[in-house]
């Protein structure tokens, strides 16, 4: 089945498979929102490792689908060799800190006077939809700079290897999508509007996708930057919100077992898909 996935997307142009990657896993964000429309709680240990698992995939994708791509395709030897991954990574992690600090957010299992970001009116629904938008911003972005890679023909940057992190993402998209949408239910919100707040944090992913894919194919050069650009964009969001989130409840041991076990499946998934 990945295979034919993978033969489909090598016969279409590598911007609109990067479209094409991105609404998969706003689908799949969309579907793991749609279970408030059945459920109207979930068990805090359950959501914690939810949670946990995201974190998992995020980390293991940053290294597997972009660091090591990244450096692999860099020239010279030694530090010189290292010094464009080194370089994005830093650029993408100062990113999503600029984004905190800017961006009013409330991150999941925190209270109001927990809020992040300038101040601001606004209610608690949108903080926290604004929050898990951000974990959505490098996600989508990565997908995108990987088809825009194959699209400007790097050796490095394959199909497979494209499809395998859009796969990965989409998987932990999934329990991203219940953990929005669950804690809006929790607030009294109805179920339909649960749901449309809980699908419309991934919305941003097509989106930032489409630019990476655009940006790396009209500029080359800066696809090692751009692949380093988005795990460190992914990396801080893991360490400044994934990880402290799930802390809150004592849920500490299922949320690290959730992370390893995040990781080990994306780890399997790049080596032996991408």
């Amino acid at each position: 089945m990945i295979q034919i996935i993978i033969d489909y997307f090598t016969k279409i142009d590598p911007i609109l498979a990067a479209l094409y990657a991105t609404l998969f896993t706003w689908f799949l964000t969309a579907l793991g929102a749609a279970t408030v429309l059945f459920f109207k709680k979930l068990n805090q240990v359950v959501l914690d490792g939810l949670l946990g698992f995201t974190g998992g995939v995020m980390i293991a994708a940053s290294f597997w689908s972009l660091l090591a791509p990244a450096i692999s395709m860099s020239s010279g030897e030694g530090f010189v060799k290292v010094i464009p991954a080194s370089f994005g990574f830093f650029l993408g992690a100062m990113f999503l800190f600029a984004l905190d600090k800017l961006l009013p957010h409330l991150h999941i299992n925190f209270e109001e006077e927990h809020k992040e970001g300038v101040k601001s009116p606004w209610q608690r629904t949108t903080l926290l939809v604004l929050a898990i938008t951000l974990h959505n911003i490098p996600e989508g972005l990565a997908v995108g700079v990987l088809f825009g890679g194959v699209a400007a023909g790097i050796p490095e940057a394959t199909i497979a290897g494209a499809v395998t992190l859009a796969i990965g993402i989409g998987i932990q998209n999934l329990p991203e999508g219940v953990a929005v949408a669950m804690p809006l239910r929790r607030m009294g919100m109805s179920r339909r509007k649960s749901f449309f707040y809980g699908q419309s944090s991934a919305l941003v992913e097509p989106i930032a996708g489409v630019l990476g894919a655009f940006a790396v194919t009209f500029f080359t050069p800066i696809l090692p930057y751009a692949l380093a650009f988005a795990a460190g964009a992914m990396i801080f969001v893991v360490v400044e919100e994934v990880i402290p989130e799930t802390q809150q409840n004592g849920n500490t041991d299922i949320a690290t077992m959730g992370l390893i076990l995040g990781f080990i499946i994306m780890m399997m998934l790049d080596v032996a898909l991408g």
